[in-house]
C-alpha cells in the first residue's frame, strides 16, 4: 500500500476547473482529451469551458444551482460539467438507461434548471418534455433542443469570476441501486478536493494516458477520472464499452491506466484479441464496484502487465479498503487494507460493534462521507452509525464481512441480499463462489425466492462458457454435491445473460422479476 500513498504537500483547496486552468496556462498544447470524434488540449478546454460558464450565466444559472447531464461520455460531457463547477454550481450526472419516470424523479428531486442530452439519454427527453422550466441543450444536435454549439457564448467571451465555495456541492450522484425512489448523493467541493489532488492514493501524473469506458454518471468512474484530468494527463473517453475497441484504443494510445468493473476485466481476457493486443504500456488498473472474483484477479495479474489495486467502498463513502493485489497475491479472496485515514469497524444485527474478526455488517468512517441523500433526511440517517462513545458518524455499507488477522477485509455478501432459509442466514456468494469453480460457466448469480416450507431457498442464474454443453439439472446436482446442507440450490436457469446494471452490478430485481414470469 505504501507504494501508491500521497508523495507531495497537497492544498489546502483548490477545484477541478481550476487545475484544468492551471495546466491550460503552463501547457496549452498538451492534450486533455480524446473521444469518439475528436481531441482537444488543455488550453482549448479551458477556453470552451470559459465560454460555457458565459452562457450558463447568460441564461440565468447562479452559484448554487444544478446541471444535469444524461448522456454517453464526451468532450462536451465533460464541458458541461466543468462549467458548471467553475460557475459555482454543481451537475448531476443521470443513467441514461434509466426509465423517463426515473429520470423525472431525479429531476426533480435534484432541482436542475439545466439539462444536457444526447442519443443515449433520449429517456430523459419525455422527462424534460413534462418540464418544460428546464433549459436543455443537446450535445448531439437534436432539433428539438439548442445545439451546444449554437447555445456557447462567442469566442473570447469571459464568464464573470465566482469565487468557489468548499461547502456547496460538487455533484449529486443517483444510487445504481434497483429498488425504491433513487437516492441523490450529495458530495461537497470540500469532500471532493483530496480526490481531485490525488491527496489520498497518487496514481496519475502529465504523463498518464487513461482510458476511460465506464460512464461519468458513476462514483466508480468518477474517483479516477478526476485525479487523472487534474494532474494533467490524457484522458481517452469511450462512450460505451466495447472489449475489442478498448484493446484497440490501450494499444494506440499507450494507455497506462484504467479504471474496469469486473465484468469488463472477464469479457476483455475472454475476448481472442486479449493476448495478442499490446498492452506493455499499462502502469496500474484499477477495479470498484462489485465483486471481483480471486480467480480473474489472479489471470489479470498474469497475463496483463502492470499493477493491478482494488478499491472498496461506497459513493456514500464512509471507509474504503484498497489491495494492492500484485504485492499481495495470497490475499487475491480479500479486497485488501483500509487506506490511510479510513476507519472500518464491524456490528451485529443491533448496531452493536463486535469484534472485527467476526461476521457482521461493515460500517465506516474518514474524511469522505457524503453530506447525505438530497431532501431525504429519513433515508440518510437510515445509513448512519454514531460510535456510541465519541459520536463519530460511520456509514453503514449494508455489505457483511470480517477482518483476517492481517488486517486485511473479507466481503461474505450484502445484508439485504441474504437469503433466511429455515433459520440458517444463507450468503449468495459463497454459492457463487462455487458455481465459479464449473468450467462450463462463464457467469452466475443467487438470489432468494419464497418457499413455503423454508421461508426462502436459493435459485441459481447462470451463463454458459463458449461451447460448454450441459443442462440446469446437471449443474445444480453438480453444486448441490458440494454445498452446505442448507446452500443447496433450489432451482437452475441457464439464461443468456445475467441481467447487469451498466456498471456491471447484478441486478437481483431483475432476476426476481425474470423468475417469477418464467
Amino acid at each position: 500500500m505504501s507504494s501508491y500513498a500521497p508523495t507531495e504537500a497537497m492544498a489546502e483547496f483548490g477545484t477541478l476547473p481550476g487545475r484544468v486552468h492551471e495546466h491550460a496556462l503552463s501547457r496549452p498544447d498538451a492534450v486533455a482529451l480524446i473521444d469518439a470524434e475528436r481531441s482537444t488540449t488543455y488550453g482549448a478546454l479551458d477556453s470552451v469551458v470559459n465560454r460555457a460558464v458565459a452562457a450558463l450565466q447568460r441564461d440565468g444559472f447562479a452559484p448554487g444551482d444544478v446541471l444535469a447531464l444524461c448522456a454517453a461520455n464526451s468532450i462536451d460531457y465533460v464541458v458541461a460539467m466543468l462549467a458548471a463547477l467553475r460557475a459555482g454550481g454543481s451537475f448531476a450526472p443521470l443513467a441514461p438507461s434509466s426509465t423517463a419516470e426515473a429520470l423525472g424523479l431525479m429531476l426533480d428531486n435534484s432541482g436542475a434548471t439545466f439539462a444536457f442530452v444526447d442519443d443515449y439519454g433520449r429517456n430523459a427527453c419525455d422527462a424534460l418534455a413534462a418540464r418544460p422550466a428546464i433549459r436543455t441543450i443537446s450535445i448531439n444536435g437534436d432539433t428539438r433542443y439548442t445545439g451546444i454549439d449554437d447555445w456557447l457564448a462567442d469566442d473570447g467571451v469571459m464568464p464573470t469570476p465566482v469565487e468557489p465555495d468548499p461547502d456547496t456541492i460538487f455533484n449529486i450522484i443517483y444510487s445504481s441501486g434497483t429498488t425504491g425512489a433513487p437516492k441523490g448523493i450529495v458530495h461537497t467541493n470540500r469532500l471532493r478536493w483530496p480526490q481531485i489532488a490525488g491527496g489520498v492514493v497518487k496514481l496519475y501524473d502529465e504523463t498518464s494516458v487513461t482510458l476511460v469506458s465506464t460512464p461519468l454518471y458513476s462514483n466508480t468512474t468518477l474517483v479516477s477520472f478526476m485525479p487523472a484530468l487534474a494532474a494533467g494527463g490524457t484522458l481517452v473517453l469511450m462512450p460505451k464499452f466495447d472489449a475489442a475497441r478498448f484493446l484497440a484504443l490501450a494499444e494506440q494510445h499507450r494507455v497506462t491506466h484504467a479504471m474496469l468493473v469486473p465484468v469488463q476485466y472477464r469479457r476483455l481476457l475472454d475476448h481472442p484479441d486479449f493476448d495478442r493486443t499490446d498492452l506493455s504500456s499499462f502502469q496500474v488498473k484499477c477495479c470498484t464496484s462489485s465483486p471481483f472474483g480471486a480467480d480473474v484477479k489472479a489471470e489479470v495479474l498474469e497475463r496483463w502487465p502492470g499493477g493491478l489495486l482494488e478499491f472498496y467502498g461506497m459513493t456514500e463513502g464512509g471507509g474504503s479498503c484498497m489491495l494492492v493485489a500484485h504485492e499481495h497475491p495470497d490475499k487475491l479472496h480479500t479486497v485488501g487494507q483500509p487506506m490511510p485515514g479510513h476507519e472500518l469497524r464491524i456490528i451485529d444485527e443491533d448496531g452493536v460493534e463486535i469484534d472485527r474478526t467476526r461476521v457482521g455488517e461493515i460500517v465506516g468512517h474518514s474524511g469522505f462521507i457524503m453530506r447525505g441523500y438530497h431532501g431525504d433526511a429519513e433515508r440518510t440517517r437510515a445509513t448512519e452509525w454514531y460510535e456510541p462513545d465519541t459520536g463519530a458518524r460511520f456509514i453503514r455499507t449494508g455489505d457483511i464481512g470480517y477482518f483476517d488477522e492481517d488486517g486485511f477485509l473479507n466481503i461474505v455478501g450484502r445484508a439485504k441480499e441474504t437469503i433466511i432459509s429455515g433459520g440458517f442466514n444463507i450468503f449468495p456468494s459463497d454459492i457463487e463462489a462455487v458455481l465459479r469453480e464449473h468450467e462450463a460457466l462463464a457467469d452466475v448469480a443467487v438470489f432468494g425466492v419464497a418457499s413455503e416450507q423454508w421461508g426462502e431457498t436459493p435459485v441459481a442464474f447462470v451463463t454458459l462458457a463458449p461451447g460448454a454443453d450441459i443442462d440446469a439439472e446437471a449443474i445444480q446436482a453438480w453444486a448441490n454435491e458440494r454445498l452446505g446442507k442448507f446452500q443447496r440450490l433450489n432451482d437452475t436457469r441457464v439464461v443468456d445473460a445475467v441481467p447487469r446494471n451498466a456498471i456491471g452490478k447484478v441486478s437481483r430485481k431483475d432476476l426476481r422479476r425474470i423468475y417469477a414470469e418464467s
